[in-house]
């Protein structure tokens, strides 16, 4: 197991809490974290005693957003180019949760801010803390959202909507977010990696296949016709019938009993 100087990785059997551990900059995002974030997600989709994973920040914050200290008073115009940044090191790290085989919950406590909210509205659940918020800081610094923000915001609000968030940089708290659809569960602070980690073990004692292509089903469907929708689906529904978990699943439900599930 690889160890990194940015994030933390606690294993709870089937579950994997994945934590931002830059607390002394809200978890801001820099050259390391983003670099470290691509190998650690991977490192977890491809862990097949993993079922779910979890995603929160150390300290007050989920993610300040883009670490714009980094490189100092240059900030973002240092180094390569930030279209560059954002195609290579930001997007493989977005698309590890997007493409992951297994189902990602965001824990958002504190500040969900800029690039970091991407990171959470890209996971497939998300729990806030009470005093959590989304902020999209982008226009306060004359920047546009990045990182996929852009394609969650409308999905989730419709164009509308997401232009006012956008537009006057609202930051967004946990019971509006939870409102508008931006979030599944809103709990006391104190409750946040309990709560989000209880539902990630309950997830993870339901069946591998079925949450891994009811995923993959969703992401197909947010940008394909109906009739696409439906061939796909038969698609997926023909591979999990043919596996050794259906089969498990069926004899458990006779049985009156729980399925020893497999992921295969």
């Amino acid at each position: 197991m690889s160890s990194y100087k940015t994030l933390l990785i606690d294993r709870r059997g089937a579950v994997a809490l994945l934590t931002l551990n830059r607390p002394e900059s809200l978890n801001a995002i820099d050259t390391t974290l983003r670099r470290e974030f691509v190998a650690a997600a991977r490192e977890l989709n491809n862990d097949d005693n993993i079922r779910v994973v979890v995603l929160t920040g150390a300290g007050r914050a989920f993610c300040a957003g883009a670490d714009l200290a980094e490189g100092g008073e240059q900030g973002l115009a240092s180094g390569q180019s930030v279209e560059d940044m954002l195609n290579f090191e930001y997007r493989p790290a977005i698309m590890a949760i997007h493409d992951a085989p297994k189902p990602w919950i965001s824990a958002v406590n504190g500040a969900c801010a800029g690039v970091g909210s991407a990171f959470a509205m890209t996971c497939d659940l998300m729990a806030m803390a009470q005093d959590a918020y989304i902020y999209q800081a982008f226009g306060a610094i004359g920047l546009v959202p990045d990182g996929g923000a852009t394609w969650h915001l409308q999905r989730i609000l419709g164009p509308k909507r997401a232009y006012e968030i956008i537009a006057t940089g609202e930051k967004v708290g946990a019971d509006k977010c939870l409102q508008l659809g931006l979030c599944n569960r809103v709990v006391d602070s104190d409750q946040l990696l309990p709560e989000a980690l209880n539902w990630a073990d309950a997830l993870a004692e339901r069946s591998p296949l079925a949450l891994r292509y009811a995923k993959e089903s969703l992401n197909y469907a947010a940008e394909a016709s109906l009739p696409d929708v439906i061939g796909n689906e038969a698609r997926l529904q023909h591979v999990c019938t043919d596996s050794a978990d259906a089969q498990e699943g069926v004899k458990a439900f006779l049985e009156k009993r729980a399925a020893n599930w497999q992921g295969r």
